[in-house]
């Protein structure tokens, strides 16, 4: 390719019909400018806000593959190329495209080979390494001979070790042949370890020298690739990799080469055997009872345990063999602010509940984070035992409503509604704390009383009615939750259908539940309703929420469904609506046979796993029963768990459908599911991951268990 002036041809382009992740990319030309001037500074902010533009938190656009030739001129032109390259590489390897077709940026890249390739003989190493990044996430098998050539004669180690990753990513078996060589213990530790990886990317087992080549190698966190992110930390990513292999024999050796750095008697090395660890047990359900007995190992002093604090955590009760190296310092000094101590005693909490809730009772106040992680125990099927030490505790701080800070009073009420009548001593403290916090009060008020003596409710009843004549919204309904009377709550609830979004939407829930009690506020529902033309997630939800109010209220399905089949419409028209489309198809389902209009909007919602589950349980409420395809359903439902886009929402929906209308397949795959060793949940909060999955695996496994009933009473077998 012959090289002209890099940027020949820029304004020719209209450059307004592309767009790239902040919209049009008519700003791209100065950009490209910019990179190629000779202010050093101007060109490096340049090359930032393209990052943020062409390849945007890892995705490319239509204008991403347009500027792909410039960027390739630049590079080859000399300016700043070795920047330039790992832009373009990081582009090529992108499969999160967004207005593209997918591969078209890739190709793009592709097509510069001939500008490219050349620069795998440059002078500066630093070029020749990004090159070699660049040219390999091309995948292009045109780029494997340079490559294989360059190796050959490469006397730089990073430059080999990209080298032999590059050639892995073309062709993994050739990369697999080459790194046979380079496992050798006289070769460069960069490149030995970057024979790992090509062994593992090309499928070859798991042998016992490559096992001691990885354990040779550590610490190995400053010999991994500058430019693969995914592989920062060298041995999690060949624990991952193992783990992937879902096969019980590879599983066992990721096990053994955590377990081998965490007893390892280098600090750095059980650092790196912690990462290990870690990801071990976010992706594997019998990692924590393999690791558990290294981990504990390794808490080997003070600093050690603060560490390994966070994971015991998440591993809640599986970590309990390690209780006793956390209590020491979850215990200390409970009069005073520690925030080591309160970390530690944050993870106890999780792990042995009894033991921690003296710990919290002594330090309340002074431990913000293990107070946190007591409420709710980060899952719904557990809470903080009660104790009277605590209790006392409890009311002490709300005592002073002026000295609760951030999350403090929902946290503090929060416990007293989940002890319910135990915690009925409290009830002075949160009647007084009405005034101050009340929508946090009034919940705790209504658990705690609901079942209470009959003076108990006297006063919080009382309380309620006070606070509700005075506007607290969250008073009116414990009111009406503790004594059914709606006339606070109706004129409350006018004026806050008035409001933002999403007020608007908890208000119209709140009408909802009154039925037609709520009759007077029909017209304010209504008027509540969206603009035909606003999109918006809010917007959208409240509308949702308001037609289910309707029905409810009114029993006029029609003007339900007509808000719906609007929802639905607009939901369809933006891309990140997908979790407003599953809110309306449970509105839709409310209505039963009477939303059979709305049957095309949740068969179309079945195509995305976020919303399907909510789409399949809607169908089986709203459709002719013959109708439907219930193997299909349920391959959606399942679709749904498999890809984690709405686990909990797909197992109602297999509840809904029952076993007996699945398949023997797909009977496999729920069994996969409940039985499997690799998780589910791999998304949300990092610190109720491994609660969640734990507690969707005991879900899918009850479900496996009503098996025979299932059959014998769910829906028929297709």
């Amino acid at each position: 390719m012959e090289l002209v002036h890099p940027l020949d041809g820029l304004d020719s382009l209209s450059w307004s019909s592309h767009s790239h992740a902040y919209g049009s990319a008519e700003d791209l030309p100065d950009l490209l400018r910019a990179l190629a001037g000779a202010d050093a500074d101007a060109a490096k902010e340049a090359l930032s806000e393209l990052y943020g533009t062409v390849l945007h938190q890892g995705t490319v656009y239509d204008a991403s593959a347009v500027a792909v030739p410039f960027l390739a001129g630049l590079a080859a032109a000399g300016h700043r190329t070795a920047d330039v390259l790992s832009l373009l590489g990081d582009m090529a390897a992108s499969e999160d495209e967004h207005g593209a077709e997918p591969g078209t940026v890739r190709a793009t890249v592709a097509d510069q080979l001939p500008l490219l390739l050349p620069l795998l003989e440059a002078a500066d190493a630093d070029i020749r390494r990004a090159a070699a990044w660049t040219v390999s996430h091309t995948r292009a098998s045109v780029a494997l001979p340079a490559l294989l050539a360059r190796w050959e004669v490469e006397p730089a180690a990073a430059v080999r070790a990209e080298i032999l990753s590059g050639i892995a990513r073309i062709d993994p078996e050739t990369g697999a042949a080459v790194a046979a060589d380079a496992l050798e213990p006289s070769r460069p530790a960069g490149v030995r370890l970057a024979a790992v990886f090509a062994h593992l990317d090309a499928g070859a087992p798991w042998t016992g020298a490559l096992r001691s080549a990885m354990l040779s190698l550590l610490p190995a966190g400053e010999l991994h690739s500058a430019f693969d992110l995914d592989r920062t930390e060298p041995l999690a990513a060949v624990v991952e990799a193992l783990l992937k292999r879902d096969h019980p024999a590879e599983r066992e050796a990721a096990f053994a080469l955590a377990e081998a750095a965490l007893r390892d008697s280098r600090a750095e090395v059980r650092a790196e055997g912690t990462w290990a660890a870690d990801r071990a047990c976010m992706l594997s359900r019998s990692a924590p009872s393999r690791l558990v007995p290294a981990l504990r190992a390794a808490c080997v002093d003070e600093a050690s345990v603060l560490d390994l604090s966070s994971l015991f955590g998440r591993l809640g009760p599986a970590a309990a063999p390690a209780a006793d190296v956390l209590l020491p310092l979850a215990a200390r000094a409970p009069e005073q602010d520690d925030d080591p101590a309160d970390r530690v005693l944050a993870a106890l909490v999780l792990i042995a509940p009894a033991m921690a809730t003296p710990l919290l009772a002594a330090g309340l106040g002074r431990r913000p984070r293990a107070l946190d992680a007591a409420t709710g125990l980060r899952s719904p099927d557990r809470v903080l035992p009660y104790d009277r030490d605590l209790l006392t505790a409890v009311r002490t701080r709300l005592a002073r409503p002026e000295a609760l800070s951030g999350n403090e009073p929902w946290q503090l009420t929060d416990l007293l509604a989940g002890w319910g009548a135990s915690a009925a001593p409290a009830l002075p403290e949160l009647c007084a704390l009405l005034p101050h916090r009340g929508d946090q009060a009034a919940r705790a008020i209504t658990a705690v009383t609901q079942d209470g003596a009959p003076s108990e409710r006297a006063r919080a009843v009382a309380a309620l009615r006070a606070a509700a004549e005075h506007g607290t919204l969250a008073a009116a309904r414990a009111l009406y939750d503790l004594t059914g009377d709606t006339v606070p709550l109706l004129r409350l609830l006018g004026p806050e259908l008035r409001e933002s979004t999403t007020r608007r939407r908890h208000a119209a829930a709140a009408a909802g539940e009154l039925g037609p009690r709520a009759a007077t506020l029909v017209p304010a529902l209504r008027a509540a309703l969206s603009a035909p033309d606003v999109g918006t997630m809010p917007a959208l939800d409240a509308d949702s929420a308001i037609a289910e109010a309707l029905w409810h209220v009114t029993g006029d399905a029609g003007e339900s469904v007509a808000v719906l089949d609007s929802v639905f419409r607009r939901a369809a028209a933006n891309l990140w609506s997908q979790w407003s489309l599953a809110r309306a198809a449970r509105a839709a389902a409310l209505l039963g046979a009477a939303g059979r209009p709305l049957g095309p909007h949740l068969e179309a919602a079945l195509a995305d796993p976020r919303p399907a589950p909510s789409a399949v349980l809607a169908l089986l409420a709203v459709a002719e029963p013959a109708s439907l395809d219930l193997p299909a359903l349920a391959a959606a439902a399942l679709g749904a768990a498999e890809t984690d886009a709405d686990p909990q929402g797909a197992c109602e929906a297999l509840e809904s459908l029952g076993v007996a209308a699945l398949t023997d397949a797909q009977l496999a795959q729920l069994t996969v599911l409940a039985h499997g060793d690799a998780r589910t949940i791999r998304a949300g909060v990092e610190d109720r991951l491994i609660g969640q999955d734990e507690a969707l695996r005991r879900r899918v496994q009850a479900l496996l268990t009503v098996r025979t009933s299932a059959r014998g009473h769910g829906h028929p077998a297709v």
